[in-house]
């Protein structure tokens, strides 16, 4: 296994910029937060990049926008291949490692992509999607985000069954409490919540309270810590390294220690500026382990629990 090595199991990046005038090659704009060529000289890196669906848009223009973007990320892994492996599995994401390249997973932020069809998760699949956010803030066909109370749909449920039937991670990140309880009753198998806080520590809505955190270690789930400021710190001021570490910590008390990982949400927030490269990213191994968090635990929250969960689950 690499020496240093950063799984990030959420960025926007792909989606992000539309405007014209900008690089078309989103994954290595020299403007976005993460890019490709941003990522430090000698670190094994593998980026879950989403296909971000707005809310409110009709089942057409949901569907027409996934595919939009699932065409831009095929152009773009073929325009970028010197630098970046397309990967499904554990197996792919060791494989662009050897060869010195990054690895990227391709995923779904928002089920509305699915345009209320079932059947759109078998195409999802087919695409190489390996996980999929249920909701985003609002409410889709599949439930509703942290800014409702309402729980998830039969039409939700029955989706959750069948993206584990097709082997697509569910991810409960925006997803909220009525509808995470909803999941519990349902789920066969260990799901994610890629881009998730601890609640009892910043107490946003989108922050995941104490008890699902320890229903997810108990079921041996992943949770990757998002670096937005307004989900590590309550007080509206630009987070600090010690507020992710205050989160890591509360999340290792709970009994996460197999569970926690890193879920930037580069380009899909405003980060603050000790987090809002790769390289201060990938500053995090020395970080956390000056925090005399042991190495061997901080290299299971920088990769190695992420990478055994996709191995394990896919």
């Amino acid at each position: 296994m690499p020496a240093s090595a950063v799984f990030d199991l959420h960025c926007d990046t792909l989606t992000a910029f539309m405007d014209p005038t900008r690089c078309r090659d989103t994954l290595d704009d020299p403007l976005s937060s993460f890019a490709l060529s941003k990522i430090p000289q000698g670190v094994s890196w593998c980026q879950c990049c989403a296909i971000f669906i707005p809310d409110g848009l009709t089942p057409k223009e949901a569907e027409g926008y996934y595919a939009f973007h699932q065409r831009s990320f095929i152009r773009q892994m073929g325009c970028l291949s010197s630098q970046v492996l397309s990967c499904r599995t554990a197996d792919d994401i060791c494989q662009a490692w050897d060869c010195g390249k990054a690895a990227v997973i391709l995923t779904v932020e928002n089920g509305a992509a699915l345009g209320g069809r079932l059947e759109r998760i078998e195409r999802l699949a087919r695409d190489g999607v390996r996980m999929m956010t249920l909701t985003w803030n609002g409410e889709n066909e599949l439930g509703s985000g942290h800014e409702t109370d309402r729980g998830l749909s039969s039409f939700g449920k029955a989706a959750v069954q069948e993206l584990e039937r097709q082997g697509i991670l569910v991810d409960v990140s925006h997803l909220n409490d009525q509808g995470f309880e909803d999941l519990l009753d349902i789920s066969e198998k260990p799901f994610v919540a890629s881009h998730s806080n601890a609640r009892s520590v910043c107490g946003h809505r989108r922050n995941l309270t104490d008890w699902q955190i320890r229903e997810m270690a108990a079921r041996g789930c992943l949770i990757g810590l998002n670096y937005y400021s307004p989900f590590l710190r309550s007080d509206g001021c630009p987070a600090g390294l010690e507020d992710l570490y205050r989160h890591a910590a509360h999340f290792l008390d709970l009994g996460a220690e197999n569970c926690l990982a890193l879920g930037s949400d580069f380009d899909g927030a405003d980060l603050p500026p000790c987090l809002d490269s790769p390289i201060k990213a990938a500053g995090l191994w020395d970080y956390l382990t000056g925090r005399r968090i042991p190495p061997t635990l901080v290299q299971k929250i920088m990769y190695q629990n992420a990478l055994n969960f996709f191995r394990a689950g896919l």
